[in-house]
């Protein structure tokens, strides 16, 4: 496909999305099946112009004058691209496959469009009404962390060391020209070419032996802030599909017991493969089918050492990966997930031991889901638990990262632009006694 029609199946492709108002993926995986001519570079080509045009789709709307697809891959060209109006011309020739030619209101638009007098949400893309939370926590920083937000994030690993250093694995994956994370001791970062692909990194053979697990560097530190140690008794809480219960059991050195658990079986089902290639071991605790809701860790009630609580959220920090989700997000989804936030907590609380502690992560930069969520535990249990100081946390377990997060009133905060990674919180809470 040349570069004008993989622009107009991306048209195609986001008047899907507007009209039946479904996740990207979606969208792209129904495109590839009814157009089996696109090739694997065509499709990846097509998804980066959908998901750049999503990153900046306030933006490209304000300087276009245009909420169609059409009006908002065109002023994405100009704001994400750089491209100017005469280069975006070539491409919408009108020609075989091509979108129509500009109008000559899109050449002015184009030429003249202007973000110097639009709001901060539009500048910055991003809903309205979760900006005041925002702000909250981002304070003077907000346009520069909201444009970092529009940009693509970088492609991470962390080295699996129940097998390998992060020495060895360097050279061992040198073909990749990996390069360490800045922060993460055993994170490597992949470069990613200028349509924003990687290499396709699970079908490398290193992989495929269990070097490496792709995880981006924010995960990676929020797993090393929990402290776990070798011989400790840890319950992963919202294990999902495993990412932090191997960081996990790296960490504690496949000693002790490690149990990892969620209330939903289907997000669990990649943990056993994932186990099994790292060499890694853990507990698994699920429901049995048609009982969701079932407490299957009663009988680790005030037995865990630590308790890591990857909380579910409405994952405001991980929008440069998923820009199409701030657009779907509504306030009742941030209601439903404080609830649901607040629900986990208190099991949490039940699990650890006098002493013990829980690390609270979230992949948010809402103010809502983080900070508020801690106070809630500790307004319901007031005598049972504290907060250890997150700079005591950092100090003891990640000093170096001490001056690229924010410490907010009961944790951190990591950003895309201070930190360089996903938006994710931490918070340390210890069971008195």
């Amino acid at each position: 496909m040349t570069p004008p029609a993989r622009l107009s199946a991306a048209i195609e492709v986001l008047a899907d999305i507007a009209a039946r108002r479904r996740p990207a993926a979606d969208a792209l995986k129904d495109w590839g099946l009814a157009h089996r001519f696109a090739g694997s570079g065509d499709r990846a080509a097509i998804a980066s112009l959908v998901y750049d045009t999503l990153r900046r789709r306030a933006s490209a709307a304000w300087i276009m004058a245009d909420e169609s697809p059409r009006g908002l891959v065109i002023g994405m060209l100009r704001l994400q691209y750089g491209l100017a109006a005469p280069t975006i011309a070539e491409m919408f020739s009108g020609e075989r496959f091509a979108p129509d030619p500009l109008t000559a209101d899109e050449w002015t638009r184009l030429t003249e469009g202007t973000l110097a007098d639009a709001p901060l949400h539009v500048a910055g893309d991003v809903p309205e009404w979760v900006l005041p939370s925002l702000e909250a926590i981002l304070g003077a920083e907000t346009r520069d962390e909201l444009r970092a937000l529009s940009r693509r994030a970088p492609l991470d690993i962390r080295i699996n060391t129940l097998k390998h250093s992060r020495a060895d694995a360097l050279a061992g994956l040198a073909h990749l020209t990996p390069e360490p994370t800045p922060h993460a001791p055993n994170g490597l970062r992949i470069p990613i070419g200028e349509d924003g692909r990687g290499p396709a990194l699970h079908v490398e053979p290193e992989f495929i032996d269990g070097w490496y697990e792709i995880q981006d560097e924010g995960s990676q530190l929020a797993s090393l802030l929990s402290g776990a140690r070798p011989g400790e008794t840890v319950i992963d809480l919202c294990a999902g599909g495993g990412g932090k219960t191997l960081s996990l059991a790296a960490m504690m050195e496949n000693t002790g017991r490690l149990v990892a658990s969620d209330d939903d079986p289907r997000r669990l089902a990649p943990i056993h493969e994932r186990l099994r290639r790292a060499g890694a071991v853990a507990e698994i605790r699920t429901p049995r089918a048609g009982r969701a809701r079932a407490d299957v860790l009663g009988d680790l009630d005030g037995g865990a050492d630590r308790v890591l609580v990857d909380a579910p959220c409405t994952g405001s920090g991980t929008w440069r990966r998923n820009p199409d989700a701030k657009w779907r997000l509504r306030p009742n989804a941030l209601s439903l997930r404080v609830a649901d936030q607040a629900a986990v907590l208190d099991r949490a609380a039940r699990l650890v031991r006098p002493g013990g502690r829980i690390t609270y992560i979230t992949c948010s930069l809402l103010p809502e889901e983080n900070d508020a969520a801690v106070a809630g535990l500790l307004a319901r249990r007031p005598d049972d638990f504290a907060v250890i100081p997150a700079a005591d946390i950092v100090a003891a377990y990640a000093p170096g990262i001490a001056p690229s997060v924010r410490f907010t009133r009961h944790g951190l905060q990591m950003s895309p632009a201070l930190t360089g990674t996903d938006g994710f919180y931490v918070a340390t809470l210890a069971r008195r006694g």
